[in-house]
C-alpha cells in the first residue's frame, strides 16, 4: 500500500502527504483493532485488488456506529488504476454489504470539486445532499420507502 499511496496526486482533494512505511504500519496497527478507543465506532477496512491478482491497488473503509445504525464510507484507488470503474464497483460492494447488515444511514463526504469521487458516490447508490461537513459535500443513501420494501 505504500506504493499505491505514494503518488502526491492522491492528496489533491483530501490534503496530507504520502505516508512512510512506518506511518502506514502504525495506521494499520490502529485500524486492525476494529473499533475506536471509546467503542462508539466499528472500523471495517478492505484492501482492493484486481480479480485474481495479489497486488493492492486501493483501500475502502466503513466507519460504523457501534449500534449499527449508520456508517461513513470512503475509498482510495491508486492513481494508475483510476478511471476504470474500480472505485465505483468497490464502493457499491461496500454499500451493499452495509445494507445487508441492516445499516440504514450510509454516507460519504466528497470534496465539492472532486467530480470523480462524486461519480463513485452516485454509482454506489448515494445521492448528493445539501449538507456540508468540514467543507465536504455529504452524499447519502436515500431512505427506503414502504413501497420499495414490498
Amino acid at each position: 500500500m505504500v506504493d499505491v499511496l505514494a503518488d502526491e496526486r492522491m492528496y489533491e482533494f483530501t490534503g496530507g502527504t504520502p505516508p512512510s512505511l512506518d506511518e502506514l504500519r502504525a495506521r494499520y496497527r490502529r485500524l486492525v483493532v476494529g473499533r475506536s478507543v471509546d467503542g462508539r465506532e466499528l472500523w471495517f477496512n478492505w484492501i482492493v485488488r484486481m480479480a485474481g491478482q495479489e497486488v493492492p491497488i486501493g483501500v475502502l473503509q466503513a466507519t460504523v456506529a457501534a449500534d449499527g445504525s449508520s456508517a461513513d464510507v470512503a475509498w482510495e484507488i491508486g492513481v494508475q488504476w483510476q478511471g476504470r470503474g474500480i472505485a465505483s464497483e468497490a464502493a457499491a460492494a461496500v454499500v451493499g454489504w452495509l445494507v445487508h447488515h441492516d445499516v440504514t444511514v450510509i454516507r460519504a463526504l466528497v470534496h465539492p470539486d472532486h467530480g470523480a469521487s462524486a461519480t463513485v458516490a452516485a454509482r454506489a447508490g448515494l445521492e448528493r445532499t445539501d449538507d456540508v461537513v468540514d467543507g465536504e459535500t455529504v452524499w447519502a443513501r436515500p431512505p427506503l420507502s414502504v413501497s420499495s420494501v414490498r
